[in-house]
């Protein structure tokens, strides 16, 4: 038997939406905070903001922070890819890369997210892996429900901890 690979896992949906409308999802800070985020600000290379509405591009930054945690909490990393059309990639802290790929498939769009360069050390066997891992699989059931029905199912109260649902 091979033995488990803790420092990689991949995630797989399907949305009924169109590929540019799932990648903007992903690539426009108001479109993160409606699915994902409480706040997604990127800074271009230069040092300036980028504005709400524009598409992030490689060589961003980014600081994010989420409903239902306090803003201590917030998360700080770098836009290793961002191709305008189907794949966006970028360091998620200490817990690895994350990379979004997008394909049409039947009508709909499949997204698939895969987190690598995951540490292995027990900590972030959990931290990481199972935890980002059940965070990944919420989120990308949230920008479906978002994307196809419009309710966002994420607990915006920093009083209520230990969700599922953020």
């Amino acid at each position: 038997m091979k033995p488990f690979d803790w420092s990689t896992f991949i995630l797989k949906i399907y949305i009924n939406a169109s590929m540019n409308k799932v990648y903007d999802s992903w690539t426009i800070r108001t479109n993160l905070e409606k699915f994902f985020l409480k706040k997604a600000e990127f800074t271009k290379p230069d040092g300036s903001i980028r504005d709400n509405n524009s598409p992030i591009e490689t060589g961003d930054t980014y600081e994010w922070t989420w409903h239902g945690y306090l803003d201590e909490n917030a998360e700080h990393g770098n836009v290793l890819a961002a191709n305008g059309s189907d794949s966006f990639q970028f360091v998620f802290g200490k817990a690895g890369t994350v990379t979004v790929n997008l394909k049409e498939k039947d009508g709909l769009t499949e997204v698939l997210l895969t987190q690598d360069n995951i540490p292995t050390d027990e900590k972030s066997k959990v931290n990481y892996h199972v935890n980002c891992s059940k965070g990944w699989t919420f989120y990308l059931a949230n920008l479906k429900s978002i994307l196809e029905g419009g309710i966002d199912l994420r607990n915006k109260n920093a009083n209520l901890t230990n969700v599922i649902n953020s």
